[in-house]
């Protein structure tokens, strides 16, 4: 008698606008059904834009048993505990030249940092706009909110991400200079359901592709399966071994996709999950 192992496959979904639906939130059917198949061994995880903090409001019920992947791929976490497993970095030069080209612009934005060891969003509330307001009234209570006294004091700490929130006209020009150069990774789109664009500067090695592959050594797993809504979960499924959009993702990606399955609004992802994982085991063989 011989014993072979089954294929183990990592899963992956971005959050808002694929696993998440219009009210920020895993519904109570997508909870049920991938919570049961957790249970039954599936290898399921999250990779978001969202901070740890921030996804694991809005995915509150789902049971995460393994590490998810936040601010983009700059971060794996261990959920349960908040311990970094992965972590993607600016070097200081690199901190320095990003904060003077954003300031130049006067554009005023939400830095993510390390303060002391300390997890922190800072920003100005003498440059708040409608965007940054929204986001703020989205996280009260949250103890990384940090609000700065003046432009020397938002820029303090360990940088590791910055979030510009205004009008595409206001960002387009931050994101042409950051995308061309190589030193970084930037990424602009609108927000969801809001009229605001958000352009993210972050390190250039940290992406969800990267911080997928990491993950899949971290698990032993084989192959990946992935779900997105939005252009940049096109490197997501770029390093997939399959990859499916939800029907309200955006054309590029379903051009990029394997399959089209259910929106956000409709389970999609839970769905698919639920018609297609077959629990890991070993198959016996004479």
């Amino acid at each position: 008698m011989e014993k072979i192992r089954m294929e183990k496959i990592l899963y992956v979904t971005d959050l808002d606008g694929t696993l998440l639906n219009k009210n920020d939130r895993v519904s109570e059917r997508s909870v049920e059904i991938i919570n049961r198949l957790v249970n039954r061994g599936m290898q399921f995880t999250y990779a978001t834009a969202r901070s740890l903090v921030s996804a694991s409001v809005v995915t509150q019920g789902l049971s995460t048993k393994i590490p998810v992947i936040a601010y983009n791929g700059a971060f794996i976490f261990e959920p349960a505990t908040g311990e970094i497993l992965s972590r993607e970095q600016f070097s200081s030069e690199e901190m320095a030249y990003a904060a003077d080209l954003i300031r130049s612009y006067d554009i005023s934005p939400l830095v993510y940092s390390f303060i002391d060891d300390v997890e922190k969003v800072s920003w100005n509330p003498v440059h708040e706009n409608d965007g940054v307001k929204r986001y703020l009234s989205l996280r009260k209570g949250d103890r990384r909110l940090r609000p700065a006294e003046n432009d020397a004091q938002l820029y303090e700490g360990e940088i590791f991400y910055f979030t510009c929130i205004g009008t595409r006209d206001e960002l387009i020009p931050i994101y042409d200079i950051f995308v061309k150069d190589r030193r970084f990774r930037c990424t602009i789109q609108q927000e969801l359901y809001r009229p605001e664009y958000l352009c993210e500067i972050m390190p250039v090695g940290a992406t969800k592709a990267n911080a997928i592959r990491k993950l899949k050594e971290i698990r032993g797993c084989d192959k990946v399966i992935s779900f997105g809504d939005a252009i940049n979960d096109i490197p997501m499924f770029e390093i997939s071994d399959a990859c499916y959009a939800v029907e309200n993702a955006v054309d590029e990606l379903k051009a990029a996709a394997d399959g089209i399955i259910d929106s956000n609004e409709n389970d999609g992802v839970a769905k698919w999950l639920d018609q297609h994982f077959k629990p890991d085991a070993e198959a016996e063989f004479f």
